[in-house]
C-alpha cells in the first residue's frame, strides 16, 4: 500500500510552435503566412524598439502583414492598456497579434488578443474568478529578454491600479501560436535587467520542480534550464555581447517556460508579488530575493526530490545549491537583503499577509505566516 501513495497521473501539452535561432525575428512574414495570415497584424512592442526603429523596420519586412503598431503600455501593463489595445483590434478589423518584448509585452498582447474579440473590459476577469473566453486571435510571441518563459505560457500577469490589483489571468486562450526565440535580440538588454530576468528563469525551473503539480516531462526541463543560469548568467551580466551566453540564456528562458507552465510556481513567485508592488524590486530580482531562503526550507521535501535536482544539476545538496544561489546573485549585483529599505515592523507585516498569494499553496512544505516572517525579518535586516 505504501508504494501506490507515489503513483501519479499526469499529462503534458505544449501547443506552441517554438522556432529558436538567431535572426529569425525576420521570419514573422513567413510565420504569418503559415498561418493564412498576410494582413491585419497588430505588433505589440514596448516604446524603445519605436525609438530606435526596429518595430518600422519590421512592418516594412512584414509586406503589409503588421498594420499597426501599439506601445502605450507601462512596465506592469494595467487593464486600462489591455483595453485600450483591444478597441485598436477592434476597430482595425485586426486578425492577428505579434507581442515583440519582454512579459510586458506578452501579457498586454495576450489578454487584448482575446479580450477583443469580445465587448468585455479585461478588468472583468481580472482577479475575479471569472473565466476568460478561449476564442482569441492568432499570436506570434518574440521575446527580447532571457526571462519570463511567457512566449510559452498560458498566463498574463496584469494590473489594475485603480484597485492596487496585481495578479495574473490562466486561460488557454493565452497560448501564442508560434514563439520565435532569437538571441540577438537581448544583445541590447541592460546588464542589471539581464540579472533579474535570468534569476526569474533559475526561480521558474526550480519552483516547476518542486511544485506539488511537478511531472516528469516539466522535471526534465528544470533539470535542463537551470544548470545554464548558473553557468553563463554571470557571463551575460558580464559581457553582454557573448553570443554563447545570450543564445545559452535564451534556450534556458523558454525551456524554463515549459519547465513551470503547467505545475506552476511556488513560495518565490508569491513572495516576488508585494515586493515588486510595494517596494518596486523588478520582478525576477524579487524572486531571486527568496528562492535561497525557500530551497532550505523545501530541502528534504517529497520524499528526497528536492535533493535529488541539487544532485542532478551539479551540487552536492540542497544547501550547496542555495548557498550557489546566493553567490550568483551577488556575482551579478543582485540585492541579497532589504536592509535599505529599513522595513517598519508595519511594512514587515504587510508583506507577510500579501505573500499568501495563491501560488503559495503550490510549495511542497506548508508556509506558515511565522515562517515569513522570520524571513522577512532577516531580508530586513541584510544588506
Amino acid at each position: 500500500m505504501e508504494e501506490r501513495k507515489h503513483i501519479m497521473l499526469w499529462d503534458y501539452e505544449q501547443p506552441v510552435a517554438i522556432r529558436f535561432g538567431n535572426g529569425r525575428v525576420r521570419e514573422i512574414k513567413d510565420v504569418a503566412a503559415d498561418l493564412g495570415l498576410t494582413e491585419g497584424g497588430l505588433l505589440v512592442t514596448s516604446d524603445h524598439f519605436v525609438h530606435d526603429g526596429t518595430a518600422a523596420r519590421l512592418v516594412k519586412e512584414s509586406d503589409g502583414a503588421l498594420a499597426e503598431v501599439f506601445s502605450a503600455f507601462s512596465p506592469n501593463p494595467d487593464v486600462t492598456e489591455v483595453d485600450a489595445a483591444a478597441a485598436i483590434i477592434r476597430e482595425k478589423h485586426l486578425r492577428f497579434v505579434v507581442a515583440m518584448g519582454g512579459g510586458s509585452a506578452m501579457d498586454l498582447a495576450k489578454a487584448a488578443a482575446s479580450i477583443a474579440l469580445t465587448n468585455d473590459s479585461i478588468a472583468d476577469y481580472h482577479g475575479t474568478g471569472k473565466p476568460m473566453p478561449l476564442d482569441h486571435l492568432p499570436l506570434i510571441a518574440v521575446p527580447t529578454t532571457a526571462g519570463t518563459g511567457s512566449e510559452v505560457t498560458c498566463v498574463s500577469v496584469l494590473t489594475n491600479r485603480a484597485l492596487g490589483k496585481k495578479a495574473p489571468i490562466v486561460s488557454d486562450g493565452f497560448f501564442p501560436s508560434v514563439a520565435i526565440i532569437d538571441p540577438e535580440l537581448t544583445y541590447s538588454v541592460p546588464p542589471h535587467v539581464t540579472a533579474s530576468c535570468g534569476m526569474d528563469v533559475l526561480s521558474q525551473a526550480i519552483e516547476g520542480y518542486w511544485s506539488k503539480g511537478h511531472q516528469p516531462i516539466c522535471d526534465a526541463c528544470a533539470i535542463h534550464a537551470a544548470p545554464l543560469v548558473f553557468k553563463y548568467l554571470p557571463i551575460a551580466v558580464a559581457e553582454p555581447d557573448n553570443a554563447e551566453a545570450r543564445q545559452k540564456m535564451c534556450e534556458a528562458s523558454v525551456i524554463a517556460g515549459l519547465a513551470f507552465t503547467l505545475p506552476k510556481t511556488t513560495s518565490s513567485h508569491a513572495c516576488s508579488f508585494p515586493l515588486t508592488n510595494i517596494h518596486g524590486i523588478p520582478h525576477g530580482e524579487a524572486c531571486g530575493l527568496t528562492l535561497d531562503w525557500f530551497a532550505r526550507i523545501n530541502a528534504d521535501a517529497q520524499h528526497g526530490r528536492v535533493q535529488e535536482f541539487a544532485r542532478a544539476i551539479g551540487f552536492d545538496d540542497v544547501d550547496a545549491m542555495a548557498d550557489a544561489i546566493h553567490d550568483l546573485k551577488v556575482k551579478t549585483g543582485l540585492r541579497t537583503g532589504l536592509k535599505d529599505l529599513q522595513l517598519t515592523e508595519s511594512q514587515i507585516d504587510d508583506l507577510v499577509r500579501i505573500s499568501r498569494h495563491p501560488n503559495l499553496y503550490n510549495n511542497p512544505v506548508e508556509i506558515t505566516d511565522d515562517m515569513l516572517r522570520d524571513m522577512y525579518e532577516h531580508l530586513a535586516a541584510t544588506d
